[in-house]
């Protein structure tokens, strides 16, 4: 079974943390919450308190698979100036894990200095703190092992994109279905 880790940090954006813990859980792999602040409580940018499944300092990383970064404010930057987020990242980086970034989530992939090189993107207006990239607006961007998204209205298809990494196409369909994903998107297309 495939696992990942969802860090949270004073000030993460719920909604883009929490979707990609749901969908992960719902498509089988083992999907974890960890507190870098010493808490297991964390404060979330909207002022929702939630209890992490752990602390990072007690989790063994080298049995995951995938590290995940929600945006938000200050969830970000708190993210971005602690040292062993950034060992963790460039760890993940070097063993070439499924590391992903969401909303203002990639400046921490920027200060790592991971993404050079790289097609990403971000929430408006981070573009100068990710280092010497190939800048883009679409919805999701993936090139290699690093994945970026754009903001909250794109939480599920981030969180989808990071599940097509880790699980069989049929698994990643099944849910999409279930979710109503394909019914929102077939609509959509009608407007």
């Amino acid at each position: 079974m495939k696992k990942a880790i969802v860090l949270l940090a004073k000030g993460f954006e719920e909604v883009e943390a929490l979707t990609v813990v749901d969908v992960l859980r719902r498509g089988g792999v083992h999907c974890i919450t960890c507190s870098i602040d010493g808490l297991e409580e964390v404060l979330g940018s909207h002022s929702i308190h939630i209890k992490a499944n752990n602390l990072i300092e007690k989790v063994d990383v080298d049995k995951y698979d995938t590290l995940v970064i929600p945006g938000g404010m200050p969830g970000a930057t708190n993210l971005r100036d602690s040292e062993k987020v950034i060992e963790l990242v460039k760890k993940f980086n070097t063993e070439n894990k499924i590391l992903a970034a969401i909303c203002a989530g990639p400046i921490v992939f920027g200060k790592a200095g991971v993404l050079n090189g790289k097609k990403v993107t971000s929430y408006p207006g981070f573009e100068g703190e990710l280092g010497e990239v190939i800048y883009c607006e679409d919805i999701v961007v993936q090139d290699g092992n690093i994945i970026t998204s754009r903001g909250p209205a794109t939480a599920m298809h981030f969180s989808f994109k990071i599940l097509e990494n880790l699980v069989d196409g049929e698994t990643v369909e099944n849910l999409k279905e279930a979710m109503l994903l394909k019914f929102v998107e077939s609509k959509q297309m009608n407007l």
